[in-house]
Parts: structure tokens; sequence; C-alpha cells
């Protein structure tokens, strides 16, 4: 697939069929992401791949907690979830964590998989149970949650449309 058309026609999506992707394309995925740019190249991010059932549950359920609405699914049945953090100690970090997670997406779509970017990472892993969980994967340092790339199949009506583009996008200053 041509990159712009990638771009063009890649939608989050918000509703999943439970089929688990093989995992070499989510690691192409994970690939693409590390390779996303980031300030002064300093690679602040890293990506915790769950595909563990029970792990994605309980982060489904403290995401659906700090959103107010307990009991729901704020994953939408995806069955994998790529958590992106950053490193806080450097200055670009929520910038670097927001192009790997942007590169996710497009990659996921390039190979045929659905995403969508779940926010509240932040508010998960500064509890004490996501601090927690990060100590049992083995994850050390002064890092900050910046979004969850949920991943899967799209469930048979979940594809959305694109919105037009708005007017007066770009100013150009020749």
């Amino acid at each position: 697939m041509e990159t712009l058309e990638t771009i063009k026609t890649r939608r989050s999506v918000r509703a999943y069929k439970p089929d688990m992707p093989a995992k070499e394309l989510i690691d192409k995925v994970i690939e693409a992401g590390i390779w996303a740019p980031t300030g002064m190249g300093q690679q602040s991010p890293i990506i915790v791949a769950v595909t563990n059932k029970e792990l994605r549950d309980e982060l489904s359920q403290m995401n659906a907690e700090f959103f107010g609405r307990p009991g729901t699914d704020p994953f939408y049945g995806a069955p994998v979830v790529l958590i992106v953090l950053a490193d806080k100690s450097m200055p670009t970090y929520v910038h670097d964590g927001s192009l790997v997670m942007g590169t996710m997406m497009l990659a996921a779509h390039d190979l045929g998989l659905s995403s969508c970017w779940i926010h509240r990472a932040k508010e998960e892993f500064e509890s004490e149970r996501g601090k927690e969980i990060l100590k049992q994967l083995g994850v050390e340092g002064d890092y900050e949650g910046i979004g969850h790339c949920i991943l899967g199949y799209a469930a048979d009506d979940a594809a959305p449309v694109a919105k037009p583009r708005k007017e007066n996008w770009v100013y150009w200053a020749e």
C-alpha cells in the first residue's frame, strides 16, 4: 500500500472480533513503532505488548474505572494491547510516544489490522497496580503511559467512514 493511501484510509475502529492476529503481524507493528522518530534520537518510549487475556482484561477494567465507566470494555474487544510508555527524563517524551503510537496505527492498517488509540495509560501506570505490573514485567525507570494501541480485526460492521477534511487547514507563507 502506498504511504499516503495508508494515511488517508486508516480509521480508528471501536469494535473487534476476538480473533488473535498472528504474532508475526504484531511483531511488524511493534517494529514500525520502534523505528518512529524520537527527539534527538534518544528513543525514550518503550512498548509493552499484551496478548495475555487475563492481563488485557485487568487493564481494560482499570481503564474503564479511570474513564468513569466501570464494567465496560474501553478496548472494544480488541485482543491485543500495545502500551506505549516514555521516559519522563526526556523533554520530548510525550511527543516521542505519540509518534510511536501513530506509526504503529499506520503500520497496523497497512498490514490489514485495525487499531485505535485508547487514552488513560498515564493514569493506569501512575496507580499502584500499574507500577506493580511494570515491575513484574521487569520495566525499570520513570515512565509515563502515553497510550494504548489496541489491535485486532474489525468486527464486520465496525469500519468507520472518514469525515471530510476541514477548510482552512493549511496557511502558506510564501
